[in-house]
């Protein structure tokens, strides 16, 4: 993994605001019944086809928000969970309701 990568990944698992975001956004839409069954029960939520989340919050999610984070299934997470990258405007979207900064301003090296 390039040093790039790398640091994107940490920034990525030190935040977990994409996890908290919304309630309407941990929802199962492509996976085979097989890949649901690997979900543990306890974290569907049967009735809206997708995670369970606390509030906002899926969860699958452990940890401080901004702080240091990690999903609990990450193996066998679910396609939109896949899909999100950091960075995209869905993750900008979810860090600034965290007051964090949005991701590429993070990455860029500092101005002279």
């Amino acid at each position: 993994m390039s040093d790039a990568s790398e640091a994107i990944a940490q920034i990525c698992r030190s935040c977990g605001a994409c996890c908290a975001y919304s309630a309407n956004w941990p929802r199962f839409s492509t996976e085979e019944d097989a890949a649901l069954d690997l979900i543990p029960r306890e974290l569907v939520n049967a009735a809206q086809s997708g995670m369970r989340c606390d509030g906002d919050r899926c969860a699958a999610l452990a940890g401080r928000i901004g702080i240091a984070t990690s999903c609990t299934i990450h193996d066998v997470r679910p396609e939109v969970c896949r899909t999100c990258m950091p960075g995209d405007a869905e993750c900008n979207m979810a860090r600034r309701r965290y007051g964090l900064p949005p991701l590429a301003e993070r990455m860029s090296p500092p101005a002279d």
